[in-house]
């Protein structure tokens, strides 16, 4: 993968590891239903007083809701969502959004970039890796990863910038969704904070 920056886009600093963070917290919520000990940790996030964008009431309002549901209620919002009899209410895969059908070129290409990376696919995982959940957490670790600070625009534009705010967008709208709405709704205001984080000159 070649970034037509000549460097990298910011050096790893508290905003780089706040940016993962989130990263990792959606990849945690898409991957599945979360557990009482997952709910638990985002209902003790804490958010910085005085502070009230549209993106820091979004976490509150995660939070709290997080802190009024419980496991099994989110099993059967998930599996509507994303499992379904046959398939669920939404496809959260790249190629689906990019390309209009599952396993296309895209995902060839991610596999290619992610094994250039360093990245090996675990033996326990059955999604494949184009699933919103793994590109969340792949982006969080590139973020975090001082070798790997030139891939990131790239790995951002290619992967999740061209269509993963139009999940969170459908995410946050679908008819099945609940407390998924409101993790829909932090991607989205995430995914476009992210655009104008790159949009940025370096």
């Amino acid at each position: 993968m070649n970034d037509s920056r000549p460097q990298s886009v910011a050096p790893r600093t508290e905003e780089a590891e706040a940016r993962a963070q989130i990263y990792h917290l959606l990849g945690a919520l898409l991957a599945a239903s979360p557990d009482q000990a997952m709910l638990d940790t985002v209902a003790a996030l804490v958010t910085e007083e005085g502070v009230d964008t549209p993106f820091v009431e979004v976490l509150r309002e995660l939070s709290a809701a997080a802190a009024n549901v419980k496991p099994d209620a989110l099993r059967g919002e998930y599996f509507k969502l994303f499992i379904g009899l046959g398939r669920g209410e939404l496809l959260p895969y790249a190629s689906w959004y990019v390309q209009g059908a599952l396993m296309e070129r895209i995902l060839a290409a991610l596999r290619q970039d992610l094994k250039r990376m360093g990245f090996e696919r675990q033996a326990d995982v059955r999604e494949p890796e184009d699933h919103v959940a793994a590109l969340c957490e792949t982006m969080g670790m590139i973020i975090t990863e001082p070798g790997l600070s030139l891939e990131e625009f790239v790995f951002f534009e290619t992967y999740i910038g061209s269509w993963m705010g139009k999940f969170f967008q459908d995410l946050e709208a679908a008819e099945g969704a609940e407390f998924y709405a409101v993790v829909g709704r932090l991607g989205r205001q995430f995914i476009d904070i992210e655009q104008q984080y790159f949009s940025l000159p370096v």
